[in-house]
């Protein structure tokens, strides 16, 4: 069963600055010497968008040469499933231009910077394998996001 416009999937998407500036990015970034990629995960949400407290899981892990023109990067992506109630809560911070939810089918993958589209698809395939469903489970609002 589709999911209902005010059910459908939502990212907390990012508007970014170079080398993407103006594109839309999950929320991310580089893992701390020493530091776990999940507690990395965890951080990097908080830091963007001030979001905690939300069960992440590993979902991918994404390396092609090129993906991102600053250098070789290797990313591991994670999902979580947010209430309702963490929609108020997403503030832009850190090195973000701005935060704001959207519904991703509003969401263009020619209007993601890096491979955010392909990462996001990814990532929306894996939770509906997750949930047995040909669509995506019914949940509120998702996200993912990376660590470097």
């Amino acid at each position: 069963m589709p999911t209902s416009p005010e059910r459908a999937p939502r990212l907390p998407l990012l508007f970014t600055d170079d080398p993407f500036k103006g594109a839309f990015a999950l929320p991310g970034g580089f893992v701390d010497k020493d530091e776990d990629l999940d507690v990395a995960a965890a951080r990097e949400l908080l830091e963007e968008t001030h979001v905690s407290g939300v069960p992440l899981t590993q979902f991918g892990a994404f390396g092609k040469p090129g993906r991102d023109p600053r250098g070789h990067t290797v990313t591991v992506a994670y999902y979580g499933v947010l209430p309702e109630a963490s929609l108020d809560s997403v503030q832009a911070d850190d090195d973000a231009a701005s935060a704001k939810w959207l519904p991703l089918a509003d969401v263009p993958a020619s209007a993601f910077a890096f491979d955010h589209a392909h990462v996001v698809t990814q990532g929306m395939q894996r939770m509906t394998e997750v949930s047995n469903a040909e669509t995506p489970p019914p949940m509120q609002y998702i996200l993912c996001l990376h660590a470097l």
